[in-house]
């Protein structure tokens, strides 16, 4: 399959829907499709008609991993010194714009871990969720292992990760893992709709509260108080505060100028 087959895009508005497409091999996270991955975030994010992008995949799976007849042959240096291992989820890492995915059927593995590094996560009832290398004699090598304690605990991310079973939408969401689950036929209308509210609100403020969420997820408490004080700080010099505090005070809505 060639490489711009590997990944549908469709632009909703100021929304853009990236949809992982390895049809005949259940979305498996192959090198060239995460290259295509890292390469289309890197343009939407210095897009400024995009304000939010959701990745997805079919109706029965996100991604069920990654593509394990290629890692077959692989060598220690083969694992260390890729570039296109893990060159989408630092894109990710550094995207401006929020990422949300919206997973249904099987995020598994690398598909877990791929879902884990978007802001928040969507789930339709169908999803399954976790991390089963162990069944191939591997451990999660994208994040799995950090991302998945951070989300829902020491305990239970331990029980995954020794074990290989997964998570339905409903526990996944119980544990903190889903910010939402969603009947599979909703689930786009609504990741859609979710991710046009967000793209319609101002760009420099949508920024400045995602870096502040993150600032908690990644550094210490007194660490995330002094960013975040110092991005509220940021938000007075936004002509977009002002328009939004005059419409407030004026009941009418905002016109944001994304300055």
């Amino acid at each position: 399959m060639a490489a711009a087959d590997l990944l549908l895009t469709e632009r909703h508005g100021r929304v853009v829907l990236l949809r992982l497409h390895r049809p005949d091999a259940m979305n498996a996270l192959s090198l060239p499709l995460r290259e295509a991955l890292r390469v289309a975030l890197a343009g939407l994010d210095a897009d400024d008609g995009v304000g939010a992008v959701v990745i997805t995949g079919s109706d029965t799976v996100f991604a069920a991993g990654a593509d394990v007849r290629a890692l077959r042959p692989w060598s220690p240096e083969d694992a260390r010194d890729n570039p296109q291992l893990r060159g989408a989820w630092q894109q990710i890492a550094a995207m401006h714009k929020p990422v949300i995915a919206a997973v249904a059927g099987l995020a598994l593995g690398a598909g877990c871990e791929l879902a884990m590094m978007c802001d928040f996560v969507l789930a339709a009832d169908n999803a399954q969720f976790g991390q089963p290398e162990i069944r191939l004699g591997l451990i999660p090598g994208s994040g799995g292992t950090q991302r998945l304690v951070r989300a829902i605990g020491k305990s239970k991310a331990m029980e995954l990760v020794l074990t290989g079973r997964s998570l339905d939408a409903f526990e996944a969401e119980r544990a903190g893992l889903v910010a939402r689950v969603l009947p599979l036929a909703d689930l786009l209308t609504e990741a859609l709709k979710t991710a046009e509210r967000i793209a319609n609100y101002s760009a420099p403020v949508v920024q400045l509260a995602r870096r502040a969420v993150l600032a908690a997820h990644e550094t210490t408490l007194t660490e995330g108080l002094r960013q975040e004080a110092a991005l509220f700080e940021a938000t007075f010099a936004l002509d977009d505060r002002r328009e939004g505090i005059d419409a407030f005070l004026d009941k009418r809505k905002p016109v944001f100028q994304n300055r």
